[in-house]
């Protein structure tokens, strides 16, 4: 079981994300755990400073590196080899489908939500594994990335979804998701395609799988392995 601990000046913006949909459905399966610490609790005086002037000038506030450091040791952790810490950064890699999945194999994942004008660097040498990014744009903190990498790689935990769910997601295979439809028939002079209500689950099957590559080729031609399709390539659908 992964059990994730946020380390959060936050703990609020998780209420919500902990009490709905997959992963309440998850936490309550007792499929993963997801502990959220208030780093806070840690701050270095009574009036609760977590944060200070950065050495060398420069605009803003940085995160102390005592609190931080104080939240991670008061965490029950699994020894080093189980478990992974991470801090979201935009000098980290960029999360994918390959990186959440790989993250299965872990007991603890331990997530640090940065805010302000980011951390201590030492906290950086002393403790985190990998600096990872949701992409190449700026947050106020690392709150949001933490529920986007939590979601994404509970989907990948036997029972959290129903079984095939992720058969024909988006980016398995390196293709999007095909395109979809549902009742009605006739929406505003627009018919859902006559395959799609044949019944005939082979037609069915190549009409969803010749979608797919073109919704790829159209959206993201990146994904696409050379070897298999290229610009000039016609899709028939």
């Amino acid at each position: 079981m992964i059990n994730f601990h946020v380390l959060t000046l936050f703990p609020d913006f998780f209420e919500a994300f902990k009490a709905h949909s997959i992963i309440k459905k998850g936490i309550d399966k007792e499929l993963f755990r997801l502990n959220i610490k208030d780093i806070r609790e840690h701050a270095v005086n009574r009036y609760g400073q977590v944060d200070d002037t950065p050495f060398g000038g420069g605009a803003g506030m940085l995160m102390r590196p005592e609190p931080i450091y104080d939240a991670y040791k008061s965490l029950d952790l699994s020894d080093e080899a189980r478990r992974k810490v991470i801090f979201f950064s935009p000098k980290g890699r960029v999360m994918d489908q390959a990186y959440v999945q790989s993250l299965k194999s872990y007991d603890d994942i331990v997530l640090i939500c940065g805010h302000y004008e980011g951390i201590d660097q030492r906290i950086i040498d002393l403790i985190v594994d990998e600096q990872v990014s949701i992409g190449d744009f700026v947050l106020t903190g690392g709150e949001l990335p933490a529920m986007a990498l939590i979601d994404a790689t509970v989907r990948h935990i036997d029972g959290v979804l129903k079984s095939g769910s992720l058969n024909e997601e988006s980016f398995t295979g390196r293709r999007l998701e095909y395109r979809q439809w549902t009742k009605p028939r006739t929406f505003m002079g627009m018919d859902v395609p006559e395959v799609l209500l044949s019944g005939n689950h082979k037609e069915i099957a190549k009409f969803n799988e010749a979608d797919a590559l073109s919704e790829t080729m159209k959206y993201r031609p990146d994904l696409l392995d050379d070897k298999r399709c290229n610009e000039n390539e016609e899709v028939t659908i």
